[in-house]
């Protein structure tokens, strides 16, 4: 596989805790009997978000799976 080439991206603030959980969960995906990533193991991703004390957990969640459904279709896409 060729080696990519970072990119730099832009951060909004509002969006730090969203990364910061999304990072934290790397090890908590869920993978099908077919090696298909299905979503984030979502007891985990409670408990993480519940030791780290995100202020505004809801709007945290919702900005999280956002990100989910994206890397769900960029790690089944480089599975093929």
């Amino acid at each position: 596989m060729p080696e990519q080439e970072e990119e730099d991206f832009l951060l909004w603030p509002e969006h730090e805790d969203a990364l910061d959980l999304f990072m934290r969960c790397q090890t908590q995906w869920r993978v099908g009997g077919l090696g298909q990533v299905t979503g984030f193991c979502y007891e985990s991703v409670i408990a993480l978000a519940n030791i780290y004390k995100y202020d505004d957990l809801k709007t945290v969640l919702d900005d999280l799976q956002v990100m989910e459904i994206r890397a769900i279709e960029i790690l089944n896409k480089e599975q093929k």
